[in-house]
């Protein structure tokens, strides 16, 4: 799938992130005159039929500042707080911002749980098309309050490319603190070229993102570029640019050359094979022989026991495992049929054995192929 800038110009649904380090004014709380003109943007891009969802963070180092906090904490009790505090001058901000262009914000807050279970993914793409029908602008944060390790989605790039592929979004846009993606990191090599455009199916983005990230925020270029890669799964394209720049979001909108553009390389997937994908806890681990793992890659088949040689993890049924070739490396992942414990019992056994070994009669398959994605 090819995508040049003026198709991405003319899309209609836009996830735009914006990070901590463009929200915050060097530490000390919200840049309220760069929100002011974001918010002005986008005002501009709803005039134009536009439907926007605003991915930002900046909770926590707000309420770092509100709490006279000199740095981020590192308990997580402590950085709760902060984000709770933080997060009431976030959206008031925003909310404020854009009440000037006639246009209501909405808040919300998600954890890596209302993307993992299916019914609350349905709820949250039903209240988000609403959101976007009646002419609002969504403003999502992860739930820091409540988030612990365990269900943290980890970044606000992971957050806005699961947005994409949960609203089914047409483009992200990623503001940050540099201008683009470049060849190597700008910060310490002056001859770092930028790329204006790359498929994400080019061999040469692999290393070329690097971990530097600010102070005040978790995710460096490595989670954008990773990022587009999630997005893709939508069939959108990512654009990764300055967020200072003047109409930075405006000249996205005018198809001009600005930052990366990162383009799908390959078909959206199924809105089911999209949340499957998205998922980030994996509870298990199934090892693959060749056959199995020939079948899955080259015929898309389901994964049946007799393919499967050993197990790993305590997981439930329908919780979602890899599958890897015999070498360790991923080549999949998907819901299971099975439990552990009676995952165990089957492995390598063929469809007439399944009823003997387990006492009852079950699925024929480990993963059905409707709930399984290749890596």
């Amino acid at each position: 799938m090819m995508l040049d800038r003026q198709k991405i110009a003319s899309s209609r649904r836009w996830v735009i992130k914006v990070g901590s380090s463009l929200v915050t004014a060097k530490g000390q709380g919200l840049d309220h005159v760069a929100i002011a003109d974001w918010c002005a943007q986008i005002a501009q891009l709803r005039k134009s039929g536009k439907q926007i969802v605003l991915v930002s963070s900046g909770a926590v180092a707000e309420g770092m500042a509100r709490l006279g906090m000199k740095k981020r904490p590192s308990v997580i009790h402590e950085l709760q707080a902060a984000a709770a505090v933080g997060q009431m001058g976030l959206v008031r901000s925003y909310e404020d911002e854009f009440k000037k262009h006639g246009l209501h914000a909405a808040q919300i807050l998600l954890t890596h749980d209302d993307v993992s279970n299916r019914g609350r993914y349905l709820n949250a793409r039903g209240t988000f098309n609403t959101l976007l029908e009646l002419g609002v602008v969504p403003v999502v944060n992860e739930n820091d309050t409540v988030a612990t390790d365990e269900i943290r989605l980890g970044d606000n790039d992971t957050l806005g490319a699961l947005t994409v592929n949960l609203i089914q979004g047409d483009l992200l846009v990623i503001l940050t603190d540099q201008d683009g993606l470049f060849d190597a990191d700008p910060r310490n090599n002056p001859d770092a070229k930028l790329i204006s455009e790359a498929d994400l199916s080019d061999t040469r983005l692999v290393g070329m993102a690097g971990d530097s990230k600010g102070e005040l925020g978790r995710g460096g270029m490595r989670t954008k570029l990773s990022a587009a890669y999630t997005a893709a799964r939508s069939g959108a394209a990512t654009v990764i640019a300055h967020g200072r720049k003047p109409d930075a979001l405006l000249q996205i909108a005018r198809g001009e050359n600005i930052g990366t553009l990162l383009k799908p390389a390959e078909a959206p997937m199924a809105s089911r094979k999209r949340w499957i994908a998205g998922q980030l806890q994996l509870r298990g681990k199934l090892w693959l022989d060749e056959g199995a793992v020939k079948v899955l890659r080259e015929q898309g088949k389901s994964l049946l026991p007799v393919g499967v040689k050993k197990l790993e993890g305590e997981f439930e049924r329908g919780d979602l495992v890899a599958c890897v070739d015999p070498d360790g490396r991923e080549i999949a992942r998907g819901l299971a049929n099975y439990a552990f414990a009676d995952a165990r019992k089957i492995i390598g056994a063929k469809s007439d054995e399944l009823e003997a070994r387990l006492g009852y009669v079950g699925d024929v398959e480990l993963i059905h192929r409707d709930n399984l994605v290749i890596s």
